[in-house]
């Protein structure tokens, strides 16, 4: 344990000393995160991570040069914070949560959905523009969501805008005032406030959208023939049963939608996402539009055309989805273990650019045994690290992998990198313990987000975030929230 000078007080987690406070007549000057295990994108190494008095990284260090620092007098009022052999890491970014407050707060809020993001060592969380009333489809609702989440978040909070039918003249505005970029639907997106885009709307909104060096992200599924007629009688497919449900979302809703966004490239320099993949196929489809737009001279990030994929789908599959247990289903669907082993074999490749919750909360009354009338959404904002890091781990990657799909990637995906999801100076100290190795058990007693309902119900999860900074300060340590909010909403109104 490293003693530079009387300390006043230490937390002890897992029988490691992870903070200790110099005495001194006033608060301390600067911190010194230390850790045997500090974990970047491209290496992991015994050292530290130097915090100045604004909360923002002032070096990374190695061991030899923290042992200089700590037997130099200048280091004597610091706060040190020793998290001995728990691994140092950027907190993680969840660019897609559904907050949903206003309007329907019944089923999550600011205060929940930040209190589960720290305590599952999410430093940032980015709104999803729907599911709230109103949505944030113009700059007066995106004001009215950002007054709703002041004061009474844990972490920071970013904010995505909407583009429907009609509202193209709004979107230049919102830009200005600090969107991370737009989703857009195209398929019924299960609420009427947010009606989806058709590609005669979707080049409408491009026009609005070109030169603005912003993002449009897609839920991508189109409707493919007929919508399922409503059926009653014994004749009928099961709606109890999981895979009645599945039948009627199948991959190729997926493929015809990715297949639509390539085509619309030629059009825009708009920067193209694809929200929570599911079949595996749509990930060839825009590796293509991809190449072709790079081969055309666009410059930017992964050529401007990326994905994401979400944690059911890499946790999950539908051969294990019992009957009446709609709490495992979303929108796109869990499809089968194959399609799952090749969603990992994706991720081993950097096929993918970054995993999301899509939390998507909703009250249990929407939660019954039928698969085809209730609300699609799965709730995990608070397991994000440990529902990736479980499945990661039985596969043999480093924790580099981790901080890569969970921070580097959403952050780089929402114009954050210089300001989250790395741990390198100048950046916000956004910073985690984590223990790789502990387990734990999810129960509806330590769910702190609003509904407990979780198709991870009893389930045993590997590595424990086990204390959350955001911006050098404690927010989150070994089970208890530490102290109110102090999370900022990252948007510049004028």
């Amino acid at each position: 344990m490293l003693l530079p000078h009387i300390f006043l007080s230490a937390i002890l987690l897992s029988g490691v000393t992870c903070r200790i406070i110099g005495l001194a007549p006033k608060p301390a000057e600067k911190q010194l995160f230390l850790s045997r295990h500090v974990v970047t994108e491209s290496e992991e190494f015994e050292g530290g991570v130097l915090v100045d008095e604004s909360g923002t990284i002032e070096a990374v260090l190695k061991k030899d040069s923290v042992d200089v620092l700590l037997g130099s007098e200048k280091s004597k009022d610091w706060e040190i914070i020793d998290g001995g052999s728990l691994a140092l890491m950027a907190g993680g970014v969840d660019s897609h949560v559904h907050v949903n407050e206003p309007g329907r707060t019944s089923w999550e809020g600011y205060v929940t959905a930040t209190e589960a993001a720290a305590a599952g060592g999410m430093t940032t969380i980015i709104d999803m523009p729907l599911n709230s009333i109103p949505p944030t489809t113009t700059l007066e609702n995106l004001k009215i969501k950002a007054n709703m989440a002041k004061e009474e978040i844990f972490v920071d909070v970013g904010f995505w805008g909407g583009v429907v039918p009609g509202n193209e003249e709004e979107l230049q505005e919102m830009v200005k005032a600090g969107v991370v970029g737009f989703k857009c639907f195209l398929i019924n997106s299960g609420v009427s406030e947010f009606p989806y885009v058709t590609p005669k709307d979707l080049e409408k909104a491009l026009v609005y959208l070109n030169g603005s060096g912003t993002v449009l992200a897609f839920h991508a599924e189109v409707q493919v023939g007929e919508e399922s007629p409503e059926c009653t009688g014994p004749s009928c497919p099961d709606p109890v049963l999981y895979d009645t449900y599945l039948a009627s979302r199948p991959e190729i809703m997926e493929l015809e939608a990715a297949s639509l966004i390539a085509s619309q490239l030629s059009k825009t320099d708009v920067h193209v996402h694809v929200v929570h993949v599911s079949a595996e196929g749509v990930v060839p489809i825009l590796e293509a539009a991809r190449e072709e737009r790079i081969k055309n001279g666009y410059v930017g990030w992964r050529g401007g055309v990326t994905a994401e994929t979400c944690n059911h789908y890499l946790t999950l599959s539908s051969e294990q989805i019992p009957a009446g247990h709609s709490e495992y289903k979303c929108a796109p669907p869990i499809r089968n273990i194959t399609n799952k082993q090749k969603l990992w074999e994706y991720i081993r490749d950097e096929r993918l650019d970054l995993v999301t919750s899509d939390h998507s909360p909703s009250v249990a009354e929407l939660k019954g045994p039928n698969f085809m009338t209730a609300w699609g959404g799965i709730s995990s904002v608070q397991f994000d690290l440990s529902l990736f890091w479980t499945e990661a781990k039985a596969r043999g990657y480093s924790l580099r992998t981790l901080t890569h799909y969970w921070s580097a990637g959403p952050a780089r995906l929402c114009g954050l990198q210089e300001k989250k999801g790395s741990i390198r100076p100048g950046l916000d100290a956004d910073l985690i313990f984590f223990d790789p190795n502990a387990s734990f058990v999810v129960t509806p007693e330590i769910i702190r987000y609003k509904n407990k309902i979780s198709p991870y119900m009893n389930r045993v999860l590997t590595g424990k975030v086990m204390q959350t900074y955001v911006r050098g300060q404690l927010v989150y340590s070994d089970g208890e929230l530490i102290g109110g909010p102090k999370g900022d909403t990252l948007l510049s109104f004028e």
